[in-house]
């Protein structure tokens, strides 16, 4: 069985909110999935999980939060190598331009990412985006 940890900061609620359609996804294949902050995951905790899910809603002018999320991120980068990841998280403005520069950080570290676009929802996830999520989790859970 795999487990999954589904790391994430969310503001307005909108990248949690997928977090848990995420985590819907992983069980539903009987996977176990284990939701937390951005906080409480360390390079010594990707040896707990087949995969991790990182999500972020896009911050100021198309970045990650910069106050927590970022910092504790960017920590993490140097450990990505040969692990294998998801990207997801929300935005209300622009066009994607965060998640792609993340796709790309992760990608130059050597990341193995589920999907090399990431997953995004323009605000509130909607139902299809939210059956995406479960999607994704399903794949996370099946990787």
């Amino acid at each position: 069985m795999s487990k999954i940890a589904i790391v994430y900061w969310s503001g307005t609620g909108n990248t949690e909110a997928m977090a848990k359609c995420i985590e819907e996804g992983v069980k539903a294949t009987g996977g176990e999935a284990v939701l937390m902050g951005i906080g409480e995951f360390s390079p010594t905790r990707f040896s707990e999980f087949s995969a991790v899910a990182f999500g972020c809603p896009a911050m100021g002018s198309e970045q990650l939060e910069e106050t927590e999320f970022e910092p504790a991120f960017e920590a993490l980068e140097s450990s990505l190598s040969g692990k294998n990841i998801a990207l997801f998280g929300s935005y209300g403005w622009g066009d994607g331009q965060w998640m792609r520069d993340w796709c790309s950080r992760c990608d130059n570290a050597g990341a193995n990412l589920l999907d090399e676009n990431g997953l995004m929802a323009n605000e509130a996830p909607d139902d299809a985006m939210q059956e995406s999520c479960r999607d994704l989790g399903r794949r996370l859970a099946a990787w």
